[in-house]
């Protein structure tokens, strides 16, 4: 069933077309254009979400060259927008929705197949997929976090450390990794943080890593050695390649590997570790244990550079960059976002 959008307040409606970060075919970063196209419509069990700021992430690059082409089981269709976390305020509600109404402020973890992504000025997710925003973050912050989070918290639940065991998170000051290194700290896990460059390192040490080595310059295996002698309890590996493959050797022989699906490339070589392949939850109750954490104080993502939606091709050069934790998509910048 899908409807027209609801008033958003009284003597207010959705327009009938937005403007959005389109693809008209896979590509460079110069196909990325805004155009106006019509507002997404409403099914019963939807939400409408007037979209502030949307995250830029890795696999949006991956996904604009055409590499997810398929993967979700339906055809790609253009124009085709991207766009998998954000936050805004909710702008109308299908007639089934139970959790929120017009004008509440909220964030939400979606898939840009088959209705369209978040680098837009609306974009629809059911329900499930969304949730409150916090008090505690700004809306720039909860905008470009949740499919980061929701993974890096599966993955902890997935390990089931104890407190007072042993995590190396490898990608450590990276979207996801930045994210786990504080969520395990709120478990009260002590985490060897694999950073990448000084700005990195400093990342994970404001953030609270009991332990923190530069994987660029530093000898991980040493640092892994000094922190856990016996070896290290777990891993979750939120960046492959050769490197993580080598620091994967400190685990103990009784250690685990939390590997999200999608966090390329694969081990080329299988480590002595059993890996658990995951994918991250984005189910309401997931969505409740995060905002119980976020209430809690356990983390504040990190948004390192912020680009208006006009500069949207620039936000994706920077993917190519060295950065720490997230990027942000400024689609709708209100006088002050908070």
């Amino acid at each position: 069933m899908r409807t027209r959008p609801q008033p958003s307040s009284p003597g207010t409606t959705t327009p009938a077309e937005m403007n959005a970060v389109v693809l008209d075919r896979f590509g460079a970063e110069d196909e990325l254009a805004i155009r106006r196209i019509a507002v997404p419509e409403v099914g019963a069990r939807e939400v409408l979400i007037r979209v502030h700021v949307a995250g830029v992430a890795s696999w949006d690059a991956e996904e604009r060259r055409g590499h997810y082409d398929g993967v979700f089981g339906i055809p790609s269709r253009f124009p085709y927008i991207l766009g998998w976390d954000a936050a805004g305020t909710v702008a109308a509600v299908g007639p089934e929705v139970t959790r929120f109404e017009p004008g509440d402020r909220v964030y939400a973890a979606s898939t840009p197949v088959p209705r369209g992504g978040f680098y837009a000025e609306f974009g629809v997710v059911d329900e499930e997929h969304a949730a409150p925003l916090p008090p505690q973050l700004t809306m720039e912050q909860a905008g470009v976090m949740a499919w980061d989070a929701l993974t890096a918290q599966s993955g902890l639940e997935l390990l089931d450390l104890r407190p007072g065991q042993t995590l190396m998170v490898f990608g450590a000051s990276g979207g996801m990794g930045h994210l786990a290194v504080q969520l395990a700290r709120h478990r009260g896990i002590r985490a060897l943080a694999v950073s990448s460059g000084a700005d990195g390192v400093t990342l994970s040490r404001a953030q609270g890593a009991d332990a923190v080595v530069d994987g660029r310059t530093q000898d991980v295996l040493a640092a892994a050695e000094a922190f856990a002698p016996g070896g290290i309890d777990a891993a979750l590996v939120t960046a492959g390649g050769p490197a993580a493959e080598r620091a994967l050797g400190a685990l103990s022989p009784a250690g685990r590997i939390a590997w999200p699906n999608g966090v390329h490339p694969a081990a080329a070589v299988a480590p002595a570790a059993p890996i658990l392949p995951f994918d991250g939850d984005r189910s309401r109750a997931a969505f409740d244990r995060l905002n119980a954490a976020v209430e809690a104080g356990a983390f504040t993502p990190h948004v390192a550079q912020r680009f208006p939606m006009a500069q949207v091709q620039d936000a994706h050069r920077a993917l190519r960059e060295h950065y720490v934790g997230k990027l942000a998509l400024l689609v709708d910048t209100p006088t002050r976002i908070a």
